[in-house]
């Protein structure tokens, strides 16, 4: 495909997500299965558009003067892929296939550059208007530049599994994606995010990969997994286990010791938890479905470590999943509210005398962190806070410089907030708490 038909595909692509409230990766899904045409450099150039698109969509509208699907595909083009103007003009008007040629109203905004000096916060950190309020309690006047963080793109960051080998042969593997030594965490890895119109390198193509040498994990999630501290013996219940990640890294940490139980309200979440167990190497997890009855019957009081991945608005997600921000509304923030609350009263009914609780969110608000805390030991007194930092040090995963790193993203309760801007993972918030002894 020629730069101008991949140019309307993307804007096909935008349409459809637009009308028809679909998500990108469905839209991107059924233009690829109907463009059967399109080689994987096209399909890679097509997705990364609508991708940078979804990402800057109030910013590129606020400097396009409209923010119509052609108009924020063109301004990725010129703002976020830094085309000259001719280019753009040379693919929009491209025979037979591309999208049109260019307005003088489009020729003009591309051009000028119409810089975000006197944006609001909203549109210059390209979220909502309905968040700016959540997000200015959270980081004040820096909230543009904290959601301008959040609408770039993303490295692939990778977890070396200690379970089949160790740091350094690890990241020998990795030479031929360009990886490099995560810095915070001695077993994370870091693949940097890939030029616009080009994909990251598949780790799948890697042999120790199918090994089970790695598991790909944003450094964020690992930074999380890792709170869960010296967990080597443990009985360690992973109350929201989703597709694994953390459950993975966890069972890692515990070096095959203890036993490591992974539950999710949704079966499905936990179909891949077991293939992905057996290929890392891990012999002491013990998949709990909700399918059965009574599924976790004889752990309550049990748990020297209940972690709990809550369900979240996943705002800190939004390099991965920019159309995700676009689709949130109050209603759902208040859904996940109640589930969080839901989530953590049941974890306390699981902790042991002296056992502690992980609570873990992908999420920025402090409606979901810090009040969902609040409330919690306003009703569970028998728990207390403890440090965060404390916690991952205690892992021994941390280098030195990683702990001084993260020092500066501890908040005053104890508790660890990770952004794209500060700390260069996904948003994440991390907190501990522990039940009286």
């Amino acid at each position: 495909m020629r730069d101008g038909g991949r140019l309307a595909a993307a804007i096909d692509v935008l349409e459809d997500i637009e009308t028809r409230h679909k998500p990108a990766k469905l839209a991107l899904k059924s233009w690829g299965e109907a463009s059967r045409f399109a080689g994987s450099k096209d399909r890679a150039w097509v997705s990364g558009l609508v991708l940078d698109a979804l990402r800057r969509k109030r910013s590129l509208g606020w400097r396009m003067g409209e923010d119509s699907a052609r108009a924020v595909a063109l301004g990725a083009l010129r703002f976020a892929w830094k085309w000259p103007v001719d280019r753009i003009a040379e693919a929009a008007g491209e025979e037979p296939h591309g999208p049109g040629a260019l307005t003088e109203a489009e020729q003009t905004a591309l051009s000028a550059d119409r810089g975000l000096d006197e944006a609001s916060p909203a549109v210059a950190g390209d979220y909502p208007d309905w968040l700016d309020a959540s997000l200015a309690r959270v980081f004040g006047d820096e909230r543009g530049e904290e959601g301008a963080a959040l609408s770039a793109r993303a490295p692939v960051d990778l977890r070396i599994n200690t379970l089949k080998t160790d740091p350094e042969r690890g990241l020998k593997a990795l030479a031929p994606l360009h990886a490099q030594a995560g810095g915070v965490l001695a077993t994370a890895a870091r693949i940097p995010a890939p030029e616009p119109s080009e994909r990251a390198g598949a780790v799948e193509t890697i042999p120790a990969f199918s090994k089970g040498w790695f598991e790909v994990q944003d450094l964020g999630s690992q930074i999380a997994a890792s709170a869960a501290g010296d967990i080597k013996g443990k009985q360690v219940l992973d109350l929201c286990a989703g597709g694994g990640g953390k459950t993975l890294a966890m069972a890692a940490a515990m070096a095959n010791t203890g036993q490591i139980f992974a539950y999710d309200a949704d079966a499905r979440r936990l179909a891949d938890t077991i293939r992905r167990g057996q290929r890392a190497g891990v012999r002491n997890l013990q998949i709990r479905s909700p399918v059965e009855k009574d599924p976790l019957r004889g752990l309550a009081a049990r748990m020297d470590l209940t972690f709990v991945d809550a369900p979240c608005t996943g705002s800190g997600t939004w390099r991965r999943q920019p159309d995700a921000k676009w689709r949130l509304t109050p209603q759902q923030l208040e859904r996940r509210m109640a589930e969080q609350d839901g989530v953590l009263d049941q974890a306390a009914t699981f902790a042991k005398p002296g056992g502690r609780i992980v609570y873990v969110t992908c999420s920025l608000l402090a409606e979901e962190n810090e009040d969902r805390l609040d409330a919690f030991l306003a009703r569970n007194a028998a728990f207390v806070r403890r440090d965060a930092l404390e916690a991952i040090a205690a892992s021994g995963l941390a280098t030195a410089d990683g702990l001084s790193q993260l020092a500066a993203f501890r908040t005053a309760d104890g508790a660890l907030r990770l952004t794209p801007r500060r700390a260069g993972t996904d948003g994440f918030f991390v907190a501990v708490l522990e039940r009286a002894a």
